[in-house]
C-alpha cells in the first residue's frame, strides 16, 4: 500500500497552559520594571522543564495503546481502562493532560481523536507512527542529555554515549521503529531522482538501516538492483524488510563498516541518507569522495538530511537537530544547504539541488563529475 503524505499536517507544536497561580506574583514583581503593557510570563520556562512529562506521557498512551482504544470507541475514562487494562483514575489523568498539548480533545466526560493523533497515533491508520517511541526515548538515546552539561563543554558526547560507535546495538532498535517517519521521505528521493523512469539502474545504499530508502526504488523500478551497506545485525532488518514488500531477490547485502568496506564500483545512483550528521566536515567530505569513486561518471547521490537555514535557527525541528548532535556523537552537526554543497563540490559533485519534503527533512541531488 502506498500512502500519499503530501496533504498532512505536521503535528503542532504548542505549549501548556498558563500557570495561574504565578500571574498575580508576577503582576507584583515584574511590572514596574518593565516599560512594556505586558508582564513577562514564565510559561516557557515552566513548559520546558516540565518536558519530560510530555514525552512521558505520550509513551505511556503508546504503551497502553490509549489512542487505539479511544479511536475504537472506548472513549471514556472508564472504557479506555477496561479496554487497556488501566486504573480509572489513572486512564482519566493521563487523558486530561494528553488533551492539554492536544494530543486528545475532550468534551463532557467523553474523549476523541484530533486528526493528527488519529493518522499517526492509532493502530487503525495506515500511518501509524507510535513504535518511533522506542527508539526515541530508549535510554540509549535520552540518557546521554543528561550530562548536556558535560557535551556542551566538551563539544561532544563522552566517548561512552557516541551512539556512532562501532556496532552500536540502538541501530537495531532505529531500523524496527523507524520506517514510518522514512517512508514519505523515500518516495521523495524516489521523486527527485526521477527513478520510475531511469532505466536499469544499480543503487548503493549507505547506512541502509531498515532498507527501506532502496526498498522504495526497487519497488517504483523493477530494474533497480540495491547494494545495502550497514552493519550485519541491521542488515538483518532491511533483508526481513525487502521480503516483505517482494524486492528481496534484488536487495544485495554489504556488511561492515560504511568507512571501510570496498563499495566496489559503477553504481548509478548513492543513497546517503541521515548518515552525514554524525560526522564533522571533513569527515563527510572525504566520505563522499568514497561515494564518488563508486560512482560512475554522471552518477548521482541522494543526501537525506536535516537541513536548517542559513541562520541556524530556522526551520525549528532542522535547527533544533543540531542539538541532538552534540548530545550523541563526538562532532556531528545539522548541516546547512551552503554548508553540504561545499562538502559535495570538494568531493567530486556538482548541480546540487535542494528538494523539500512533508517532513522536517531535505533531499539533496548532485550529480559526479
Amino acid at each position: 500500500m502506498r500512502v500519499d503524505y503530501s496533504s498532512l499536517t505536521r503535528p503542532k507544536l504548542t505549549v501548556a497552559p498558563s500557570l495561574d497561580f504565578v500571574a498575580p506574583v508576577l503582576a507584583r514583581v515584574y511590572v514596574p520594571r518593565m516599560s512594556t503593557s505586558q508582564p513577562p510570563s514564565p510559561e516557557a520556562v515552566f513548559d520546558t522543564l516540565f518536558a519530560y512529562q510530555r514525552s512521558a506521557a505520550l509513551k505511556t498512551a503508546l504503551d497502553l495503546d490509549l489512542f487505539s482504544a479511544i479511536d475504537e470507541g472506548a472513549n471514556t475514562a472508564a472504557a479506555a481502562a477496561g479496554r487497556c487494562g488501566a486504573s480509572e483514575r489513572g486512564v482519566r489523568i493521563l487523558c486530561d493532560y494528553l488533551t492539554t498539548i492536544d494530543l486528545l480533545e475532550k468534551s463532557d466526560r467523553t474523549y476523541r481523536l484530533p486528526p493528527d493523533s488519529a493518522a499517526f497515533l492509532s493502530k487503525r491508520s495506515p500511518m501509524y507512527m507510535g513504535q518511533m517511541a522506542r527508539f526515541l526515548l530508549m535510554p540509549g538515546v535520552k540518557n546521554n542529555f543528561d550530562d548536556l552539561t558535560g557535551a556542551v563543554q566538551r563539544g561532544g558526547v563522552a566517548p561512552s554515549g557516541n551512539t556512532v560507535a562501532t556496532e552500536n546495538p540502538i541501530w537495531i532498535e532505529f531500523a524496527r521503529s523507524m520506517v514510518p517517519m522514512m517512508v514519505p521521505a523515500a518516495h521523495g528521493i524516489a521523486a527527485a531522482l526521477g527513478i520510475e523512469k531511469a532505466g536499469p539502474t544499480r543503487v548503493l545504499d549507505i547506512a541502509a538501516s531498515h532498507g527501506i530508502f532502496g526498498i522504495t526504488l526497487a519497488q517504483r523500478n523493477p530494474q533497480v538492483e540495491v547494494t545495502a551497506v550497514d552493519w550485519a545485525p541491521v542488515l538483518t532488518v532491511a533483508q526481513e524488510n525487502a521480503a516483505a514488500q517482494g524486492v528481496g531477490g534484488r536487495i544485495h547485502l554489504k556488511p561492515g563498516d560504511a568507512f571501510e568496506v570496498d563499495f566496489g564500483t559503477g553504481f548509478d545512483v548513492a543513497l546517503v541518507t541521515n548518515f552525514l550528521h554524525h560526522f564533522d566536515h571533513a569527515t563527510c567530505t572525504s566520505f563522499l569522495a568514497k561515494i564518488r569513486r563508486a560512482l560512475k561518471a554522471g552518477g548521482r547521490v541522494a543526501i537525506l538530511e536535516m537541513v536548517p537555514n542559513a541562520d541556524r535557527v530556522t526551520p525549528p525541528v532542522p535547527a533544533r537537530f543540531s542539538l541532538t548532535m552534540l548530545g550523541g556523537t563526538p562532532a556531528g552537526d545539522a548541516y546547512t544547504f551552503d554548508e553540504l554543497r561545499d562538502q559535495l563540490e570538494k568531493a567530486g559533485f556538482a548541480d546540487v539541488t535542494a528538494h523539500p519534503l512533508p517532513t522536517p527533512e531535505t533531499v539533496l541531488i548532485a550529480r559526479a563529475v
